[in-house]
């Protein structure tokens, strides 16, 4: 969702673009990207906060003879077309009562964030939960698996690793008689010649992940034996 800046509030739309509010004397009239993400930051937190949802980005771009300014929200539940709205309406309002961005025209993007967003923060893991995941580790190396619980300290991922042959010595990491691998729970059927097991890491043992875009197989079978006058 965009609004526009006009002459006095800004509005929904994307007709022409006006000159932003007038603003005071001492007010740049275009201040520098960096300085317009900090104070855009330090304004809207507390407001985006207030409304229940996390401020994950702020983002000021040129377009054009305008400039983007992009807010990027989240929440536990996720956000909803009600949410964006919203913040849009009380981040308009707080632009237009303020200098942050001078006397130069902008345009407000409020969104969530996208599959691509990475995951830094316990609440990023938190909302990953069930999802498929990819981290490199500060050990070396990186794990992939579904996340299936997550904490402000650690993580936990069921990672599908190759089935080990019977007689084979522990795994790595493992202590004498566990069942379980490096920091793991117990270990359970996977694919053929493959085991899921749950391992837990620390958020510093991790870096930053990056959810897995799932393609569903389409399952011919199923297709077959569906009656046509089922639904799809």
């Amino acid at each position: 969702m965009s609004v526009e800046s006009r002459g006095g509030r800004a509005q929904g739309g994307r007709g022409p673009a006006r000159r932003a509010p007038e603003r005071s004397p001492g007010a740049p009239a275009r201040p520098t990207r960096d300085t317009a993400v900090t104070e855009l930051t330090r304004l809207l937190g507390p407001a985006v906060a207030e409304a229940g949802l996390d401020l994950e980005e702020v983002d000021v771009r040129p377009a054009g003879r305008r400039r983007l300014v992009k807010i990027v929200v989240d929440g536990d539940d996720g956000v909803g077309l009600d949410d964006v709205a919203r913040v849009s309406e009380i981040a308009s309002r707080l632009l237009d009562e303020s200098d942050v961005m001078g006397t130069s025209p902008y345009v407000l993007e409020v969104t969530s964030p996208g599959v691509d967003r990475p995951l830094t923060e316990p609440r990023h893991w938190r909302r990953a939960v069930g999802r498929l995941v990819v981290a490199p580790l500060a050990e070396g190396g990186q794990v992939e698996g579904r996340v299936v619980a997550a904490d402000d300290e650690a993580v936990e991922i069921d990672v599908v690793q190759k089935r080990r042959g019977k007689g084979a010595g522990p795994k790595p990491g493992s202590k004498p008689g566990s069942k379980g691998g490096a920091k793991g729970g117990g270990a359970s059927a996977g694919p053929k010649g493959a085991e899921t097991v749950r391992r837990r890491f620390g958020l510093d043992e991790l870096g930053r992940g990056r959810v897995q875009v799932e393609f569903k197989p389409l399952d011919h079978k199923a297709e077959e034996k569906r009656s046509p006058a089922e639904p799809d």
